[in-house]
This record gives C-alpha cells, sequence and structure tokens, in this order.
C-alpha cells in the first residue's frame, strides 16, 4: 500500500520529532539544555528521564492521528501515512514543545458526510482516552512536594523572594485538568499551575488537551468542523463562521483601547483592521461582507474596552486564528445528500462538543 521509501520518509520524521521533543523536555521539565551552562549542560541521564514527557506526549498524539488513519483506511479512503513536525527551537535559545503536531493528508476524494465524520472525530476521541490515561497516572503518582527544590533548589531558601520583573510563566487550566486534579490527586502533592511543566506526565497530558480542543474547535475542515458538519449539515456554514467570529473577537479583545494614546490608536486601528479583514480571507464572504466584518469586530472590542477597562483576550490565538482564516478556511467540503446520522453516532458527535468542552483553555499558556 506505502512504498519503502514513503515509510522511511514518515518514520525519519517521527524519530526526529521524538529526540526534539525530548530535548524540550529536558529544558522545560528538567531546566537542562544543550546550550546550557555547566550545572545545567543535558546529559544523558536527563536525556532518558525526559523520555517520560516525549514518549506519552508523543504516544497520544500518534494515537490521535491512527484513529483518523486507520477510519480512512476502513472507509477505502486514502491518506498518507501520519506526517510528524520537529519543532525544537533551543539551538536558538527559545523554548519548545518539541514539535508542532502532525497531519494526515487525505488523497482520495470524500463524498460522504458520515465519512467525513467518522474520520473526523475518530482521532480527537482517541487521543483524548490515551490523555485521561496518562493523566490519572501522572496525578496518582505525584512525587513528593520537595521534588521541585531538584529542580529549583532556590525554592527551598524559606525567604526567598522571585527578582523584581522577573517573566513568570503558568499553564491555564481547563475543567478536565482540574477534575482529574481534583479527584486523583493527593492534595498536599498537587502542584500550582506555574509548577506543572517540570511534572512530565501531566505536562504531556495538558498539552494533550490542548492540541485535543484545538482540533475540536467548530471551525471550517477542523475534527470539529467535520462533526458539527455531521450533525448540523446545513447550518455549518453558520456555525463555523460565528463560532470563528466569537474566536478571533475574543482573542483581539484588548489590542484597540480608547484609553491609548490617540497617536497609538491611529497607527493600531487601521493595521488591526486590515488584519481583521485578511483573517476572513476564506471565508467565502463578500469583500464588502469581510470589511464589514472586520470593522464590526474592532467596534464591539473598542466598545467593550471602554465599557470595561483593562479587559483582555488572549492574543496568543490571533497566530491560530489567521492560520485558520487565511490558509485553512472556514468553508466544508460539499458532498452528494445530507442523510441523516444514525443514534451512535450523534451520541459521538455529541460527546465530541462535550470534550472540547471539558479540555479548552481560554488562556493556554500564561506569561505575567
Amino acid at each position: 500500500m506505502y512504498s519503502t521509501k514513503e515509510y522511511l520518509r514518515h518514520g525519519i520524521l517521527f524519530l526526529a520529532t521524538l529526540i526534539c521533543t525530548t530535548l524540550a523536555g529536558a529544558e522545560l521539565v528538567y531546566g537542562k539544555s544543550v546550550l546550557g551552562v555547566a550545572e545545567s549542560v543535558l546529559t544523558w541521564e536527563y536525556f532518558w528521564k525526559s523520555l517520560a514527557y516525549s514518549v506519552p506526549f508523543l504516544g497520544i498524539l500518534l494515537v490521535h492521528e491512527l484513529g483518523h488513519f486507520f477510519t480512512a483506511i476502513y472507509h477505502k479512503v486514502k491518506c498518507t501515512l501520519p506526517f510528524f513536525i520537529p519543532g525544537w527551537l533551543g539551538f536558538i535559545g527559545m523554548p519548545s514543545i518539541g514539535t508542532f503536531g502532525a497531519v494526515i493528508q487525505m488523497k482520495g476524494f470524500v463524498n460522504s458526510r458520515k465519512k467525513f465524520f467518522d474520520i473526523g472525530i475518530a482521532g480527537p476521541l482517541a487521543g483524548f482516552v490515551l490523555a485521561v490515561g496518562v493523566l490519572v497516572y501522572g496525578f496518582s503518582s505525584l512525587p513528593e512536594l520537595d521534588y521541585i527544590h531538584t529542580i529549583h533548589p532556590e525554592y527551598a531558601d524559606p525567604d526567598y523572594t522571585p527578582e523584581e520583573g522577573a517573566l513568570g510563566f503558568e499553564l491555564g487550566n481547563n475543567l478536565l485538568f482540574w477534575g482529574l486534579g481534583e479527584v486523583f490527586a493527593d492534595p498536599e502533592r498537587l502542584p500550582p499551575m506555574s509548577e506543572v511543566m517540570h511534572y512530565p506526565y501531566l505536562f504531556a497530558g495538558f498539552l494533550a488537551l490542548f492540541f485535543t480542543a484545538l482540533n475540536l474547535l467548530p471551525i471550517g475542515q477542523l475534527d470539529g468542523g467535520h462533526v458539527i458538519f455531521g450533525l448540523f449539515p446545513r447550518h455549518h456554514k453558520e456555525v463555523s463562521l460565528v463560532a470563528y467570529i466569537l474566536f478571533i473577537g475574543y482573542a483581539g479583545l484588548g489590542i484597540i483601547s480608547p484609553y491609548a494614546p490617540i497617536e497609538d490608536l491611529m497607527l493600531w486601528i487601521p493595521l488591526y483592521v486590515g488584519f481583521l479583514f485578511i483573517c476572513f480571507t476564506k471565508s467565502g464572504l463578500s469583500v464588502q461582507t469581510r470589511i464589514t466584518l472586520a470593522l464590526g469586530i474592532a467596534a464591539v472590542q473598542y466598545v467593550l474596552a471602554y465599557t470595561i477597562p483593562g479587559i483582555q483576550g488572549y492574543q496568543g490565538w490571533l497566530l491560530y486564528g489567521f492560520l485558520l482564516g487565511r490558509i485553512m478556511g472556514l468553508r466544508h467540503p460539499e458532498v452528494s445528500g445530507y442523510k441523516e446520522l444514525d443514534g451512535k453516532r450523534k451520541l459521538l458527535g455529541l460527546l465530541a462538543i462535550v470534550v472540547f468542552i471539558l479540555c479548552f483553555s481560554p488562556e493556554p499558556f500564561i506569561i505575567r
């Protein structure tokens, strides 16, 4: 079915991604880097330890993609093997999680609502099950509280206070991560969200939930878009557009504010409205409608900033919103016929919506 060259290419990409995520794990979890100073340089011991992050994380991504892959094969839809994208940025001194994710490309034409639904939903649900298992293990096997002192020995000093002006990083909670911690973790060992990244199984599981939520956004041809198309085929266009407007609208809250200097507003308002206009490039809307939406979103954000001073969205979503609207598109491929899904598939679709709600973090990565 696949040539030796294809197996070799995909295998090399997977191995490269495993190495990159392990290097990233050493940096994020243990503070060890190939570029570090003597006391924080990466050794083989910490490389092997960092597999506790990279193996479960990549394992969840692999199961996610294999869910798509085997379902596509079941429906006789030609597709590629999973492409893993290595993404270690430590060689330029930037933090990273080691990968930009994984994808499968459909080679065959899919002209069935049921096939789109099955292939779309199989990945996130399969990965979600494994992610929950990893998190249950991580929460139920937390080390002693002084474990964090092996990574941050300065915390052991009762007089320690963070340097003034130092950047603080923490993960943004979501309903499922919080709930599993409440049920399975020893409260005395449960780390704050600012330290979760130093617990490899918890960090891997959190990232898996993050990617699951991204894929289940009910927009365009994302997995969540396929689910919505399966459940509400005649209304996918409207649901996708409204979801995207809410997503990009939340992301950009606070960029323009009536309390900013007028000279800043004169620069940023036209630039930001232009950015919003570009974000709707692949929406299927007319130029006039795109202009109206861009101006309308900016106006609502401006009014909210005036009414609620200091209101902020999560501007980290803007890049993803740009990729969705400018590159991937908000529309779904048409199919012939709108035969209703059976009851089991409808229940799975509702389950996927619940999974999205449980996994979504409005602010997944917080820098203060």
